[in-house]
């Protein structure tokens, strides 16, 4: 493997390989987003577990409870898809980096690994939107308002 030393296609093979790092960038902040999302799932899935064990509800309650559980298990299991999926897509982004870093400073002719791999990371991104607003969708479809306390 001959490396080059001109500095031009070194910068600009840096130039090119930091462009899919703004994808990165969003990617992390919507595994925040979800993660924080999930953490409040589980904490009202663990309240109404409690509340179930101890008794405190009534039956017609308790009947709620379960129902408002399976949601939540919906959701949680969106969220996590959804974090699955970012992953998977930082994952190829890094790849795609990878791969147009080394295509324009050595010889490594592998730029349709990097097509794949960033459409690839794309596919995953969007995968995890649509989780994401399906969660979204369940969660404020449970929201009552105070409607059935009434």
């Amino acid at each position: 493997m001959n490396l080059p030393l001109d500095p031009d296609t070194v910068s600009h093979g840096i130039q090119l390989a930091v462009a899919p790092v703004f994808l990165l960038t969003a990617v992390s902040g919507m595994i925040g987003a979800v993660a924080n999302r999930l953490a409040r799932i589980i904490d009202r899935a663990r309240l109404l577990e409690d509340r179930i064990k101890q008794g405190l509800a009534t039956p017609v309650l308790e009947n709620e409870a379960y129902q408002e559980l399976g949601e939540l298990r919906t959701r949680g299991l969106l969220a996590n898809g959804s974090i699955g999926l970012l992953t998977l897509c930082a994952l190829m982004i890094g790849v795609t980096i990878v791969v147009l870093f080394l295509g324009e400073t050595i010889d490594f002719q592998m730029f349709r690994i990097s097509i794949a791999s960033f459409l690839a990371g794309v596919v995953c991104f969007l995968c995890a939107l649509l989780c994401f607003l399906a969660e979204t969708l369940i969660a404020t479809r449970l929201l009552n308002f105070g409607k059935s306390r009434r």
